[in-house]
């Protein structure tokens, strides 16, 4: 026989399971389904230059803090917390690149131009995917180390990453900047990859390379489809060459958590292009939609993968290189 404080336990914890059932309930009716209705905010960045303009040798962290972070979007609190972290540490990456940064304002200005683009993807998705979600999109400038990230909330694209034009200056630049930052008018294709994100329905809990090669890569491949074009092309030009090689080397280590080959790896590797996993997530994720007839089914199935190995198998990707 239960005693009482066993029941109360009992009943405390269906109370909080119920409730969190609710919540979910609630958030799931809340989460916005109509493309057109998703906001895309660029006040950020605004008020960056506003504070960047204010900004004196002796003051610079608590203008960026106040005038800037203080008094942003929640958007840009999010960024702060995920990828910003602090003023200072704004203020240090804008001092080591101030040439990238005085180059950076006219690009940026243009990047609340591209919203009907950004909607026409969004429009797209909604037609191969009709239970896509929509969250608002804020432009931001943080400090040249992520030119996207989504959270529960929202998708959050840093702008600095998207400044690149001919004379853009160079010399203050890592060599995985000079890969990577891209010019203005390809806001549109990282909203796309990080909308896809946001999309997803895996399996929760820590993943294998291989599951986090395909979440990355399918990103790349699902956002080409509705925004004309995907981020990684530098990716492609160099494993296009190099696509059989390439598969040999990810099989072997695909089962592990090993990410420093593949994955996230922009200030470490040097022999040879960083974040290759994109590359062989997309290619697999090709793989599997070339090879499905139903292409509204095949984007349902990519977006809602439950076992990656089961996955890669039914893409018969690994068939090209048989002999």
């Amino acid at each position: 026989m239960r005693s009482k404080g066993h029941l109360f336990v009992l009943f405390l914890l269906i109370s909080i399971g119920a409730l969190q059932a609710a919540a979910q309930q609630s958030n799931a009716k809340s989460l916005n389904t109509d493309p057109d209705k998703a906001k895309i905010v660029s006040s950020d960045i605004d008020l960056f230059w506003k504070a960047y303009d204010k900004a004196k040798p002796e003051n610079s962290i608590n203008v960026f803090r106040d005038e800037y972070m203080r008094k942003g979007s929640i958007g840009l609190k999010e960024f702060t917390t995920t990828r910003i972290g602090s003023a200072c540490g704004l203020v240090e990456v804008i001092e080591a690149r101030p040439k990238y940064y005085a180059s950076l304002r006219d690009p940026s200005l243009k990047a609340g131009t591209f919203q009907e683009p950004m909607r026409a993807a969004f429009r797209k998705l909604k037609n191969l995917y009709p239970d896509a979600v929509f969250p608002d999109v804020y432009l931001l400038i943080g400090k040249m180390n992520s030119g996207g990230t989504y959270t529960e909330n929202a998708l959050l694209i840093g702008v600095d990453m998207y400044g690149f034009t001919p004379n853009t200056p160079t010399d203050e630049l890592t060599d995985w900047h000079k890969k990577v930052l891209k010019p203005i008018d390809e806001i549109p294709y990282i909203v796309a990859h990080e909308l896809i994100h946001y999309q997803q329905k895996f399996p929760a809990g820590e993943r294998s390379l291989l599951g986090s090669v395909i979440g990355e890569g399918s990103a790349d491949f699902i956002a080409e489809l509705i925004a004309g074009e995907h981020i990684n092309q530098h990716l492609h030009d160099y494993g296009n060459q190099r696509e059989r090689e390439l598969w040999i080397e990810f099989k072997r280590s695909m089962t592990s958590n090993d990410m420093s080959l593949w994955l996230y790896n922009g200030n470490d590797i040097k022999e040879r292009p960083a974040d290759l996993g994109y590359y062989m997530g997309y290619k697999i994720a090709e793989s599997y939609y070339k090879n499905v007839a139903d292409k509204k089914q095949a984007v349902r199935d990519i977006l809602e993968i439950k076992d990656f190995s089961a996955f890669l198998k039914a893409s018969r990707y690994e068939e090209k290189f048989r002999d």
